[in-house]
């Protein structure tokens, strides 16, 4: 995993509450066995007709957000089913922040896990951000998102934090637990004195 580095962007807003994995990547993409190819498949049934035209109402059709790497969503952000393959996609397409009021618990933990910083805020500060015309910055290290006229403080816990500062997956997190795992293992090889 890459280490998260701080975000300039448009947002991309989605104004959609309860959306759920299989509304963010459905069902029948999910054959892939590595993490990567799942971007094109992100928000399918949205994005495309049953004849796999783009649909041009949908937001991410719109050519003004190709490069946005915020999105900026309703309340209860990717409930449903656990499938990782939600984060895949949205990270994938291109998205490294996700900015709801909640979001569904194993969907949260599933994106530190992948590198993509979600950020719970109040509806009130969601929905002025829907507005945001210009770019703005999520600076991680400080905890604030910076926009034209003001600075929005977040809340992040200090374990996570650092884990997509210093880009630590699962067994990267293991991995600088080496030498504990070493000497454990030497211990429990010893004979034990009766």
């Amino acid at each position: 995993m890459e280490p998260f580095k701080n975000i300039k962007s448009i947002v991309t807003p989605l104004d959609k509450v309860n959306v759920d994995t299989d509304q963010i990547v459905p069902k029948q993409f999910l054959k892939l066995v590595q993490k990567s190819g799942f971007g094109k498949f992100l928000f399918y049934n949205w994005r495309f007709d049953e004849n796999e035209n783009e649909k041009t109402d949908f937001i991410l059709n719109d050519s003004k957000y190709d490069d946005s790497k915020i999105l900026i969503a309703g309340d209860n952000f990717g409930c449903g089913s656990s499938r990782e393959h939600a984060v895949w996609a949205l990270q994938d397409y291109g998205f490294s922040v996700i900015i709801a009021p909640s979001f569904a618990d194993i969907f949260f933990s599933n994106c530190f896990k992948n590198g993509i910083l979600p950020i719970s805020l109040d509806q009130e500060i969601v929905n002025s951000l829907y507005t945001e015309n210009g770019l703005i910055h999520v600076d991680l290290e400080k905890q604030l998102i910076l926009t034209d006229s003001r600075e929005i403080s977040f809340k992040i816990d200090s374990h996570k934090k650092k884990i997509l500062l210093e880009g630590l997956d699962d067994i990267a997190q293991t991995f600088q637990l080496e030498d504990k795992i070493s000497e454990f293992e030497k211990k429990s090889k010893t004979p034990s004195v009766l």
